[in-house]
């Protein structure tokens, strides 16, 4: 798309999940870093706004796909109030029905709308049982970045700039009370329990990590049982504070640009904290990174896998949410020591 120097508007559309949502962020810095005269506008949730606020020429138009924009009507009138923006072409992060839907649509205008090839041919044959083709398929980030390519936009993610810390506002200077200590942020839940090691045996790292006496410990989270489990850590060992439940998303991702370390599970909050450079620890079940999926920019040493050996049909899924019989115990293949060592040598690796 050759628009001779003019200012090129792009309509990208990514709706959900949030960790999808994060995954943009490094493509569409890239993209803005090598064409000036692009200017984005970015169609997803409303709750989802705070993870572009740190990218120059981006604004975001939420999607209220509950109620305005719902069902074929709905779509037609979100297309409608997209119309006067009078964007040049449209990159589908997401290829959803809604977003099918939305093509039809643009269609009637004749603009340019390259849509996300998933990959679900590879994927399948990744997480199958039998035949299983065990191999890294192309990552998240390349296949967004791949979308552009094709609107005429190539860019390298070898070129990304992450986001740059944010200052941390008064009331989260009060809630963390600062001091020598490195912080240390643990996500400890995920969307699906194949994605979550067992509370349990978090607790014995957060207890190692707590009896160190040289981390602050931050607990994410969302939800009332979230809540409600994370208050009970927190208030058990010392140097650990919940966070969940105090703060809103853009506030969270102050937070998080100032840790030290982020510990995950294969979900948002990984991605979020890979997006401000934070070194990121993720701990995998029944995912594996090699679906696509993993943190950006992150070595691969930092992936704590569960043992294909004993658990050899991982992948068992994309998403965490098949768990054969017999895998729910694949997570406890990882030690907690195991994870506790990976934290601080991160952390003394940051001193020396």
């Amino acid at each position: 798309m050759d628009k001779k120097g003019r200012e090129t508007h792009l309509l990208i559309i990514r709706l959900s999940a949030m960790g999808d949502v994060a995954m943009t962020v490094p493509v569409i810095s890239a993209l803005l870093a090598k064409y000036p005269n692009i200017r984005i506008t970015v169609l997803t949730k409303k709750q989802f706004l705070p993870i572009f606020s740190g990218l120059n020429r981006v604004s975001v138009f939420e999607a209220d796909v509950k109620n305005r924009h719902k069902g074929l009507i709905g779509l037609w009138r979100l297309y409608k109030e997209l119309k006067p923006l009078h964007f040049d072409a449209v990159a589908d992060l997401h290829n959803v029905l809604r977003s099918r839907i939305l093509k039809k649509y643009v269609a009637l205008d004749r603009i340019p709308f390259v849509q996300l090839d998933k990959g679900r041919k590879e994927k399948g044959e990744l997480t199958r049982t039998k035949n299983k083709i065990f191999r890294q398929l192309k990552s998240t980030h390349q296949r967004y970045a791949d979308v552009f390519g094709r609107l005429g936009f190539p860019i390298n993610l070898d070129d990304v700039k992450l986001l740059e810390r944010q200052a941390l506002s008064d009331k989260l200077v009060d809630l963390v009370q600062p001091d020598t200590k490195k912080w240390v942020g643990i996500a400890l839940f995920a969307a699906h329990e194949g994605k979550m090691y067992p509370l349990g045996q978090m607790e014995r790292v957060i207890k190692s990590l707590s009896n160190t006496d040289k981390y602050k410990i931050l607990l994410f989270g969302g939800g009332a049982s979230e809540v409600e489990q994370l208050e009970r850590i927190s208030a058990a060992y010392p140097n650990t504070l919940c966070m969940a439940g105090k703060l809103t998303l853009a506030e969270e991702l102050q937070l998080i640009s100032n840790l030290d370390v982020m510990l995950s599970m294969d979900s948002g909050n990984a991605h979020l904290a890979a997006n401000y450079g934070i070194p990121v620890i993720t701990v995998w079940g029944v995912t594996h990174p090699f679906a696509g999926f993993y943190p950006f920019g992150q070595p691969l040493e930092n992936a704590l896998m569960a043992n294909r050996e004993h658990f050899p049909l991982i992948p068992t899924s994309v998403y965490g949410n098949k768990v054969p019989k017999g895998y729910e115990k694949a997570m406890e293949t990882i030690k907690p020591q195991e994870i506790t060592d990976k934290v601080c040598s991160i952390l003394e690796a940051t001193l020396s």
